[in-house]
């Protein structure tokens, strides 16, 4: 063999082994895959093709130039997942923390700018300690060179995130950007500071568990959309996610092979209870009318009086944003707001129709909410929808109230068809609380006020709350029974496979952040 090629072999097999070090990991007592492992098990197999194996830092500060690490702790390249092209990075933890250099972060960004030049996703596989401290600034301006190309890259393919160790101060930033990011529960943080600096500067003392961990940011901050048991779990998280989505924002995802039947739904004629004042769950509704198990919930655990995720109706993906009226009665408040307009926003991206399933009393009330932005941070909901251009459905099935109505996707703002069930209330409030403000006089003297309050409410309810009137203005196109929605969806949705909105001229919108 010639010398050359012995030479290369070796630093190969060198890069491989992560410069010798010791791979595998146990953190809180649970076993974290290796970088190498992650992504050989995230790819369909033989796919992976590696670019920049033999990279090594730069750097000569602080003795760092006798360490030197084939690769810089960062496996980067190109593969398939179900025969998909995809690109993907994998931080190594076992080289210098995983902490990010100038080198490290080129190799980064010459993936995206790849993504972005074919029309392929991008996967990020983070377990990372953060800048690599040696090399200062450098290693920040890494950071903002990866953060430029989030920002470029986003609309245009999907980014993903799996965080599956540490991922602290600049680090943050990156994920944050991206499309959705999963957390592996036990092993993996997020934080700008972490606890010994909180410690520090607020007296509070916390664990990184605490401060960041899946659990914290997949029901306090709202950063994680998705938590995963381990390593594993969460790589078939990332591959379940991606089925949902196109390459980019050039294409539709792809139709998986379905065969129509009646599509006639009976369990649905049974889900809306008799006393309008009770709740029901409406992932039923939801289980009635989608393919069978094709609900993927995002966001589960954060904000659960709104409903979102990916399904398919007859094979094809769509995005479901939708009221529960089991937390909350249904009402918007400030933290559903952003989570709908959020799920909103990547759907429009990237061509995935919508479903907006409605049951809302109307905006939470209360002090909280108002000086924590509920108009401001609801408007965000509004403009999402009104600003979207794919395929918009809406149905109604009891509440639909006062400005909340108008949010959740209603004809006025740009909805393509909106059915009603014939238990849809649709009103600017409640039937009792309209006839306490426009009776008052009356109801007040009245010998029996109580009585005569009940009256006039049965009789604003006759008048208002149903969902014939609006049917007869035009703002419902049907209203139907809940058994034939299914049916109804499958074919508005084909209906409208070809709808194309042309926009006026403008740089962006200002959208309320």
């Amino acid at each position: 063999m010639n010398p050359k090629f012995e030479n290369l072999a070796e630093k190969i097999a060198l890069a491989h082994l992560g410069g010798g070090k010791i791979r595998i990991k146990k953190q809180h007592g649970k076993k974290k895959l290796t970088a190498r492992e992650r992504v050989q098990y995230l790819l369909d197999e033989g796919s992976f093709e590696e670019m920049g194996i033999l990279v090594t830092h730069r750097s000569t500060d602080f003795g760092m130039e006798k360490e030197l690490y084939f690769g810089d702790g960062v496996v980067t390249g190109y593969g398939t997942i179900n025969g998909r092209l995809v690109y993907v990075f994998a931080q190594d933890f076992t080289v210098f923390g995983g902490a990010l250099s100038e080198t490290h972060a080129e190799k980064i960004c010459k993936i995206m700018d790849q993504a972005v030049k074919v029309g392929a996703p991008i996967i990020g596989l983070n377990d990372s300690g953060g800048a690599r401290i040696q090399e200062g600034v450098r290693s920040l301006g890494g950071y903002a060179d990866i953060f430029f190309r989030n920002v470029q890259a986003s609309g245009v393919v999907p980014q993903l995130s799996a965080i599956m160790g540490p991922c602290a101060g600049g680090a943050v930033y990156s994920p944050a950007m991206t499309d959705f990011t999963l957390m592996v529960e036990n092993t993996s943080y997020m934080f700008v500071t972490g606890p010994s600096v909180v410690k520090t500067v607020t007296n509070e003392s916390v664990t990184a568990e605490e401060l960041g961990g899946a659990s914290a940011h997949s029901t306090k901050s709202g950063v994680t959309h998705i938590t995963s048991a381990n390593d594993i779990q969460c790589l078939e998280d990332v591959k379940t996610l991606l089925s949902y989505m196109p390459q980019n924002n050039r294409e539709i995802t792809k139709k998986l092979p379905f065969e129509l039947h009646d599509e006639i739904r009976l369990g649905l004629e049974n889900i809306i209870p008799e006393n309008p004042h009770k709740p029901y769950d409406m992932h039923h509704v939801i289980s009635g009318i989608i393919d069978e198990d094709s609900f993927f919930e995002i966001h589960k655990d954060f904000a659960a009086n709104i409903i979102v995720g990916f399904a398919r109706i007859a094979g094809r993906s769509i995005g479901i944003v939708a009221n529960q009226p089991m937390i909350l009665a249904g009402c918007l408040d400030v933290n559903s707001a952003i989570k709908g307009a959020r799920f909103t926003r990547f759907c429009d991206c990237f061509n995935i129709p919508l479903l907006v399933l409605v049951d809302v009393p109307g905006f939470l009330p209360g002090t909280d909410q108002e000086w924590n932005g509920i108009i401001k941070n609801g408007a965000k909901l509004l403009y999402a929808l009104s600003e979207a251009t794919v395929p918009r459905i809406t149905v109604i099935t009891r509440k639909a109230y006062g400005g909340a109505y108008d949010v959740m996707n209603s004809k006025h703002i740009g909805a393509d068809m909106n059915y009603a069930w014939p238990t849809a209330e649709i009103a600017v409030m409640g039937a009792k609380g309209a006839a306490e403000i426009i009776f008052k006089n009356e109801i007040i003297s009245a010998k029996d006020p109580e009585a005569k309050l009940k009256e006039r409410e049965t009789e604003y309810a006759y008048k208002f709350e149903d969902p014939y009137g609006a049917a007869r203005r035009g703002f419902v196109d049907e209203v139907i029974y809940p058994k034939d929605t299914r049916r109804k969806l499958i074919k508005a949705f084909q209906m409208l496979e070809g709808k194309e909105v042309i926009r006026p001229n403008r740089k962006h919108g200002n959208i309320p952040l």
